[in-house]
């Protein structure tokens, strides 16, 4: 596989404005001003396309703005280098390449930069370092030294205008990524981040940086809450700017906590964030520009930075492009619905894992009955439209390259897991269990009760197993908690991700060595190669009964300012607008949550989602101050 010679692009300059000829000399002067362009949660949407401005544009932004006079600094937030099969095929490597041809000065990583392996992140982190981009992680310690892996912190002199930037990663990294891939690795959390975030920015300030940027992967998620962008504003004195990603919020305008000013962008590449800086006085404004907005007017792309993206592209498109089954129904992978309820991709997807593991026991005469299967919810990232399916659609919908295995436990562990798994539920959750082989009950309004913590987690134990779920039967047999079962997953539960701690306390484990795309691949040739209309509906092997409880959050919401410039007022509460069933998009808010508080039920998303398809374009992308339409 031929590569590119990074050095050559980057040294390269662009010809500006050639297809634009009065841009350049229309814009004002940007003398004075720093320009810090923004990006996060790529996920390996690097393609110029109506809804992506593509890297290609983001380079074009950067001499765009240099044009004028500012001073830029370009940052990413992380989750670059996983999502797409233009990524997974190079394991990440390419993200990285485009990265440092953009003209990046520095990145701090997500937790899908660990998804490959963690000698593969390193080599991918040295393709940017090599290149001149600064990788800043101040939370992502050595386990053995106790030091920091990668740069805490980067200082950029810009006219004699010091900018300091410190970088950090969430610690549910530790439980979102295969714990084999992150063994080495320790993040600090919570008040230990703090503290070391607080003291990243007295020594940047002690170096003379008049301005303070924490370029952080930890989101607004309320399941985050305690170690989120909005906590940090909370905890930390003298952040000026938070460049944030994970959450895939998208924050037009910037949201104040504080005197500190947070922005996101959203995800793969829908808009570029900005955020223009007065060196004179330190006012900020902070700016979204969608890839609409951005072809309207700026249009402005780096053709060679287009070329790298194009020739990977078609080397992929090649590789990926054989279809190789087809499917009669839509199959259901929205990651509202997939990591809070039983849809038909859940079920596909447990079915196959089932399939594969008894195949592979029988073929070995192994003399094991594999009894049921669990697929995490968060590892199907997609939906799949009816028609023909190919190796690009397959590995888009499961990107993670997880092999399938099978372990023993009990019956007491496996209510464990169900229970774990389903804790927050009916919030979204990637440890949501789609099931084969297995009936149970969820209900939701009793509370769920942590215990003890898991090992190198951040999710708990449930103090109470059974308390929310019942098992009614395994293999078609009455549940019974003293006996023991074989459980079909993917390698990442195996491991104890996400919130399937207890299966690494199996008594016996098997690796079957067949990835899960090819389990799917098996799967489909048993069926003649079609997924018909046995899977147009769920099966109902998981019913969710109840109404969640109103609980008061555990750590108090930081009290939000006005936001830097045209940020909607955030209300406590959703508001609705009865004389033209509109409504405002708040704080928090997903289409589930709408659905349930404004129509009473939150399966109705969808058809808040059909009503809004023209200002929606993906169901888990909707931002503040959005007005949709309830009808």
């Amino acid at each position: 596989m031929k590569r590119k010679l990074i050095s050559l692009l980057t040294a390269a300059v662009m010809v500006l404005g050639l297809s634009v000829p009065v841009m350049a000399e229309e814009a004002p002067s940007m003398e004075g001003k720093l320009v810090v362009i923004h990006t996060n949660d790529m996920h390996g949407y690097y393609e110029t396309t109506e809804t992506s401005i593509g890297i290609a544009g983001i380079a074009g932004l950067k001499d765009y703005y240099k044009a004028q006079g500012a001073d830029v600094i370009m940052l990413d937030a992380g989750d670059f280098s996983q999502g797409s099969t233009l990524v997974s095929y190079y394991k990440g490597k390419n993200a990285a390449e485009y990265i440092a041809a953009a003209g990046y000065d520095a990145v701090s990583m997500g937790n899908h930069e660990f998804d490959y392996s963690f000698d593969v992140l390193l080599d991918n982190m040295k393709v940017l370092t090599d290149a001149g981009v600064k990788v800043i992680d101040a939370n992502v310690i050595n386990k053995e030294t106790g030091k920091a892996y990668f740069d805490a912190n980067a200082v950029f002199d810009l006219n004699g205008y010091k900018v300091g930037v410190f970088g950090l990663d969430t610690a549910e990294t530790l439980t979102k990524a295969s714990p084999s891939n992150v063994k080495l690795v320790n993040f600090l959390d919570k008040e230990d981040m703090f503290k070391e975030a607080q003291a990243q920015v007295d020594a940047l300030k002690a170096e003379g940086c008049s301005y303070i940027i924490a370029l952080t992967h930890l989101g607004v998620d309320e399941e985050s809450t305690g170690r989120r962008s909005l906590d940090l504003a909370e905890a930390v004195n003298g952040i000026n700017l938070i460049v944030d990603g994970h959450s895939h919020t998208v924050m037009d305008g910037g949201q104040k906590v504080g005197e500190t000013l947070i922005t996101s962008t959203g995800s793969y590449l829908a808009n570029a964030g900005t955020v223009v800086i007065d060196k004179a006085t330190g006012a900020a404004e902070a700016k979204l520009i969608s890839a609409a907005d951005y072809a309207a007017g700026i249009n402005q792309y780096n053709e060679d930075v287009k070329k790298l993206v194009a020739d990977d592209v078609s080397e992929v498109t090649a590789a990926y492009s054989k279809v190789f089954a087809k499917t009669e129904v839509a199959l259901e992978g929205t990651k509202e619905l997939v990591r809070s309820q039983e849809t038909n991709l859940g079920d596909f997807t447990a079915d196959a894992y089932l399939y594969t593991a008894q195949k592979y026991a029988d073929e070995r005469e192994l003399g094991i009955t594999v009894d049921c299967a669990i697929s995490n919810g968060g590892g199907i990232r997609t939906s799949v439209e009816p028609g023909d399916i190919s190796m690009d659609t397959l590995v888009t919908v499961f990107p993670f390259g997880n092999n399938v295995c099978f372990v023993t436990i009990t019956g007491e562990q496996l209510l464990e897991v169900l229970e774990a798994s389903t804790f927050c539920t009916p919030e979204t959750i990637g440890g949501f269990p789609q099931v084969a082989g297995i009936e149970y009950k969820l209900d939701i309004s009793v509370p769920y009760e942590n215990g003890e913590q898991y090992p190198d987690s951040t999710y708990y134990a449930p103090a109470n197993p059974g308390s929310r779920v019942t098992i009614k039967t395994v293999n078609g047999k009455a549940f019974d908690p003293k006996a023991s079962y074989t459980v079909a997953v993917n390698a990442f539960q195996a491991e104890g991700g996400d919130t399937y701690y207890q299966l690494t306390k199996n008594s016996y484990f098997c690796d079957t060595e067949v990835l899960d795309c090819d389990s799917l691949i098996e799967y489909v040739n048993s069926l003649g190669g079609v997924i018909g209309e046995q899977y147009k509906e769920s099966q109902g092997r998981i019913e969710i009964v109840g109404e969640a409880p109103a609980v008061e959050p555990e750590v108090t919401e930081p009290a939000l300012t006005e936001p830097a410039v045209t940020e909607p007022t955030v209300e406590p509460a959703p508001e609705v607008l009865p004389s033209s069933d509109v409504y405002v998009v708040v704080e928090g808010d997903n289409l589930w949550k709408i659905a349930k508080s404004q129509l009473g039920d939150g399966k109705l998303w969808k058809n808040i989602y059909e009503a809004n398809k023209d200002e929606i374009k993906d169901p888990g992308m909707i931002y503040i101050g959005q007005e949709l339409t309830l009808k």
